[in-house]
């Protein structure tokens, strides 16, 4: 899972910064760069303390990587 995050917000990071570097990064797409880490650190967040400090870290990767990769999926198709 870590390697195929770490994948997926390569891709991501590649699709955005030719998008700012283009000038074609609409504001929505700025708000879902805030929006989705915001809504992922919530999670891993509850995640952790509903596991008492002591969670899988496969649980605490799942909200960033299942983010990561619906992005890449879906600024790969913008392309």
């Amino acid at each position: 899972m870590a390697f195929e995050l770490a994948m997926a917000s390569w891709q991501v990071i590649t699709h955005r910064t030719l998008m700012m570097a283009t000038n074609r990064c609409t504001p929505l797409e700025y708000q879902r760069m805030v929006m989705e880490k915001m809504a992922a650190a919530q999670r891993s967040g509850a995640t952790y303390l509903a596991a008492w400090g002591n969670p899988d870290p496969a649980d605490l990767l799942s909200p960033w990587h299942r983010g990561a990769v619906a992005n890449a999926k879906r600024l790969s198709r913008k392309t």
